[in-house]
């Protein structure tokens, strides 16, 4: 990655990292905490912490949306003061009702796809995967970070003190998003779509409905296989669950080891469609071997490891995926409905995975994932290979915001040129081409010198 990637990706990844934590954090504190709340039940507890999902998975595609319509930075600030907002009044609550409020305002903010659309409008083609992938790496981070963090910090400030500092992180990201992560400037096809019109188009897209699938099956799976673990670890393995971190630290970095160099091998000979079919078959094959051999504390770790792997592999692809094969109007939208797909996935993993569980036990959660991921593994072994564009980059010199616009404008006119992003600030041009018909004299006319 160039200066401008690296430093663009690190701080997207950071305000996509707060979000994580804001999920995750309380989780290993908050049933305790929330027992003193007045008018706290069982169903209430659990749908105080599940509600952050649900209004995440309503609102992806809006936001998305709205950030190909009003521009990438805006949605993200007003998500961002949204989920300020939520973070104070769940610190506030002394009820039930007031920490659901809180943590619905906290979903409410669902920044995910115009982060992820920034991202790309700021990557290259060939840095996409990469910066996909340190997302990735960051909600795993996030996952692991909160487990362990979440008791010490909870110690320290209390689960109202952990609300607060989330909504002050909140308000440090918002600042951050407009003193220092480069705003580009993005050329339409034709003119900006209204209403339905960019999500109708995503849902019946061929392409960006398999990759859809692939992330509702990918979180459906993991949340799945969450509610079954912890138990094994103590049955089958002995280990109390205050020690359950350092199994998933141990796998967790087993699979991330695996899957860098997975990831250079398919960026390097281009065998993306390949790598993205192996790594489906080894969840497959993952959660059909854990269905029999669970109680192996030996096995249990080799298979989670290559679980993990491929999870990991399949969380940096797919984002990725999409943000390159989507139509360049309409990125916001594809990567809104690829939220959608996977905060529902997490709600269907969950639900019928409970009643899974209570009817075949552990053995019937590991079918249930391993059958959700089969189907997926025959739509992608079935589907014709990904046609990825190229992307070229031109370095022209500082220039005026309406200087940019109207480049970016006029290098989409040339033959060949899918998609032009000019970064007025930083004198940089990403182009998406289709090398094979390209107009390459055209395109040297449309691009100025320094």
């Amino acid at each position: 990655m160039n200066a401008l990637e690296r430093r663009s990706v690190a701080l997207l990844a950071a305000m996509y990292a707060l979000r994580m934590v804001g999920l995750f954090l309380i989780f290993p504190v908050f049933a305790l905490y929330a027992q003193g709340l007045t008018g706290q039940s069982t169903a209430l507890i659990g749908l105080a912490l599940g509600t952050y999902g649900l209004t995440q998975a309503m609102l992806q595609i809006p936001f998305g949306i709205a950030s190909d319509r009003y521009g990438r930075k805006p949605v993200i600030a007003l998500g961002l003061i949204v989920f300020a907002v939520g973070s104070a009044v769940a610190a506030m609550s002394t009820s039930i009702w007031g920490v659901i409020l809180g943590r619905a305002l906290q979903g409410a903010g669902a920044i995910s796809a115009p982060v992820m659309a920034l991202l790309a409008d700021l990557t290259r083609e060939e840095q996409r995967t990469k910066a996909m992938a340190v997302i990735g790496i960051t909600i795993g981070i996030s996952l692991i970070g909160s487990l362990i963090l979440g008791p010490v910090v909870d110690a320290a400030v209390g689960v109202p003190g952990i609300f607060w500092l989330t909504s002050i992180a909140s308000m440090v990201a918002l600042a951050v998003l407009y003193l220092f992560v480069p705003s580009p400037t993005r050329a339409t096809i034709t003119g900006r779509e209204q209403g339905l019109a960019p999500f109708l188009r995503m849902l019946r897209d061929p392409t960006l409905g398999r990759l859809n699938v692939g992330i509702f099956v990918v979180h459906l799976v993991v949340t799945a296989m969450f509610l079954v673990l912890p138990q094994i670890l103590v049955e089958h393995v002995g280990l109390p669950p205050a020690e359950h971190w350092k199994l998933y630290l141990l796998v967790m970095v087993g699979g991330m080891v695996v899957m860098v160099p997975a990831l250079g091998f398919s960026s390097r000979t281009g065998q993306t469609t390949g790598v993205f079919v192996a790594a489906v078959a080894t969840l497959v094959v993952a959660e059909v071997l854990l269905a029999v051999e669970y109680r192996s504390p030996f096995w249990l770790v080799i298979l989670l490891i290559a679980f993990f792997t491929a999870f990991n592999l399949l969380e940096a692809m797919l984002p990725s995926l999409v943000s390159r094969l989507a139509p360049a109007k309409s990125k916001g939208a594809a990567i809104g409905v690829f939220g959608t797909a996977q905060f529902l996935g997490a709600f269907v993993g969950g639900a019928v995975g409970g009643v899974v569980y209570q009817i075949a036990g552990a053995t019937g959660v590991f079918v249930f994932a391993g059958l959700a991921a089969a189907v997926w593994f025959v739509l992608a072994f079935t589907a014709a290979p990904f046609k990825l564009l190229a992307t070229r980059t031109v370095h022209i010199g500082k220039r005026s915001a309406a200087e940019a616009r109207r480049l970016a404008h006029e290098l989409l006119k040339v033959p060949g040129v899918a998609e032009a992003v000019v970064v007025a600030d930083e004198g940089v041009v990403y182009l998406k081409v289709d090398a094979a018909s390209v107009d390459e004299r055209a395109l040297e006319r449309c691009l100025p010198t320094k």
